[in-house]
């Protein structure tokens, strides 16, 4: 029998004084892990009894009078959390949750307008789900919640539940598992995700359809891992389908592993404490006490119907379309007096290989860059490009050349180094991080790791005004760095054409505001995503691991190309415009540069750009790209 104790005690000892937990202790707050903290320590309920008051009054304290629950210092768009609280008070017996599932039910995503969109993504697009924020389209996780609460409610035959299974199942692959929505781009299949499996899978318990079992068989594949948060969702999930083969024999061994994983979690020294992993932790192995995703819909609450009228009109006031229209008015009007970078400058150097003196290399570059950047006594970010991970494709940014760059900033005095990533494909960033080896790099170089999905957010002006918001949420750890670096990968990308530095940014706003995979941000338009990130807060430097980069079908699908070079500058614009004429693409074809350019970024010309080090032409190759979205519709009307 597994001691249960000091993980409450664990859990219990990082709530926060006024109720609630964040994700990472010292934070705010936050509904998702205050929902999973609230079940766990009710696996308790006397002993925690206070501590479960306090949450209760932080989780009503999120409510509004529509019936949705959202972040008072988040994004209001971001309605995802309505769910989670919905499937915690119907499971604790909290009776008003009326409002709550008839917005619920109310809520509907967006079906997108193209007519490509189904055939391109192998999909029915046309099936409503629910999404991360208001006004966007249908994803697995917030569609899973969604499902789950509302059939916790005895609602599982209501049209818009029935819809939403129909969803979940056709978005699963037949081999098993599920992502967060697209099985294919492109005409290429990408990968099932363990945690949005599990969940799919506890969403749909008691359902017949042969893509659940084979989830399962994915599931338990998945698991010989000693990854905490693939663990914990597996355990939950695989409890609901004991029926089913080989489940029994892997529930048997999944504690041990579990209790394992958070022995090796605590000895990594680069991850902060996790309030979600350990609420994840009691909750899993609490299971034989109680499940609580065990669906168990109460009598009163099968006969809910719709109301609309309790659903508050969506959509500004007057008053607040006229607040911002003056806003962006005014935000536009200082964007044309925005003085162009102090130093354009590129320098290109030559690296064979990872194994090169790769810090020599970075700190002979830098000389041309340090009185414009300096990092002695200042607190620096460094953000990679980690995407996913799979061992048979050059992806992400080598940890070898994140490395390089840590010992190169800490020879240069920096007072604080830190990496942080957040990726849009993952929500399960430290699988990444472990996996790809960069966790290793981090406890070489005593370098601390921050989760950019799960951060402290800072509201800040949108200083390019080219998406419609009038506010970004990014990443404090970001926003308050003295000095942040862009690590990217020199890749080409399937619909911005070039993925670099710039492009590197859409990891900087926390996923928890902008779901998984950060899909709003496409749909406002790539290109204007890029530089409205870019001018809120423009990093200080661009370095770019173009020792293998990555051509054809990237940022995931493409092939090695092997490059041998280096690209460092202050100019993301014109370190990343030298990029192109390194990988011989147009950079008048890449849009986010032409509207960089325009909004003074940076400078893209080549005659305005000072050619350091290397020279283009010495280096030049052709990097094979992919027809883009307009090429593949004329050929489809041929």
């Amino acid at each position: 029998m597994i001691d249960l104790k000091p993980h409450f005690e664990t859990l219990a000892s990082t709530l926060n004084p006024t109720g609630g937990w964040s994700y990472a202790p010292g934070h705010s707050s936050q509904l998702e892990p205050s929902c999973l903290g609230l079940l766990a320590l009710s696996l308790e309920p006397e002993r925690y009894a206070d501590a479960i008051a306090k949450t209760l009054t932080f989780i009503a304290a999120g409510g509004n009078a529509d019936g949705s629950y959202r972040q008072h210092d988040g994004r209001a768009e971001a309605i995802w959390p309505t769910s989670l609280v919905l499937f915690v008070k119907s499971t604790l017996s909290i009776t008003d949750v009326a409002r709550t599932a008839n917005y619920l039910l109310a809520t509907r995503a967006k079906v997108p307008d193209e007519p490509e969109t189904s055939e391109l993504h192998d999909m029915n697009v046309n099936l409503i789900g629910w999404p991360w924020a208001e006004a966007n389209f249908s994803w697995v996780e917030p569609t899973s919640w969604a499902c789950l609460a509302l059939r916790n409610l005895g609602l599982g035959e209501h049209p818009r539940v029935v819809e939403g299974i129909k969803l979940l199942l056709d978005r699963a692959f037949d081999t098993g598992g599920v992502n967060y929505g697209n099985r294919r781009i492109l005409g290429k299949m990408t990968d099932p995700i363990p945690g949005p499996t599990a969940l799919m899978l506890i969403a749909l318990q008691g359902e017949n359809h042969p893509r659940l079992p084979a989830a399962v068989r994915y599931l338990i594949e998945q698991i010989r891992t000693d990854d905490l948060d693939h663990l914990c969702w597996a355990k939950l999930a695989l409890d609901l389908y004991r029926d089913l083969p080989d489940v029994e024999a892997t529930l048997a061994k999944l504690d041990d592993q579990i209790l394992a994983a958070v022995e090796k979690r605590q000895q990594l020294g680069w991850l902060r404490q996790s309030c979600y992993r350990q609420a994840l932790t009691v909750l899993a192995l609490g299971v034989e006490k109680r499940n609580f995703f065990r669906l168990q819909p109460s009598v009163q609450s099968a006969a809910f119907k719709m109301d609309a009228s309790t659903i508050s009109p969506s959509g500004p006031s007057i008053i607040q379309r006229v607040g911002s229209w003056f806003r962006r008015f005014l935000l536009r009007a200082t964007s044309n007096v925005k003085p162009l970078p102090a130093n354009s400058a590129v320098h290109i150097a030559r690296a064979g290989s990872y194994d090169d003196d790769l810090t020599a290399i970075l700190q002979k570059q830098y000389e041309s860059f340090r009185a414009t950047v300096p990092l002695k006594g200042k607190r620096v970010v460094l953000k990679p490009n980690l995407v996913e991970w799979h061992r048979d494709k050059v992806i992400n940014t080598h940890p070898k050349f994140v490395g390089a760059v840590i010992e190169m900033c800490k020879r240069e005095g920096a007072a604080e180094v830190i990496v942080a990533e957040g990726p849009g494909h993952w929500r399960n960033v430290e699988y990444l991080v472990t996996e790809s080896g960069l966790g290793d790099v981090l406890k070489e170089h005593d370098v601390r790791f921050v989760d950019i999905n799960h951060d402290e957010p800072v509201k800040l002006p949108n200083m390019g005004q080219l998406t419609n918001l009038d506010y970004l949420y990014m990443s404090s750890t970001l926003a308050n760095a003295d000095v942040v670096i862009s690590l990217p990968k020199l890749k080409t990308h399937h619909w911005a054409g070039a993925t670099l530095s710039l492009k590197n940014l859409f990891g900087t706003l926390p996923g928890i505001y902008y779901g998984w995979p950060k899909n709003e941000l496409h749909w406002r338009g790539i290109h204007n995503s890029i530089v409205d990130i870019a001018l809120t807060r423009t990093p200080e430097l661009a370095i770019v691991d173009g020792i293998i980069g990555m051509e054809g079908d990237g940022p995931l699908n493409g092939t090695a190309k092997p490059f041998g070079a280096i690209i460092m500058g202050h100019d993301l614009v014109a370190a990343d415009a030298t990029c192109c004429r390194l990988m011989m693409l147009d950079p008048d074809k890449i849009g986010y540069l032409v509207l960089g350019a325009m909004k003074k970024l940076g400078r893209m010309k080549e005659a305005e750009i000072a050619q350091l080090g290397e020279t283009i032409a010495s280096l030049a190759q052709p990097f094979a790209t992919v027809p883009h979205l307009d090429d593949l519709r004329m050929r489809k009307s041929a």
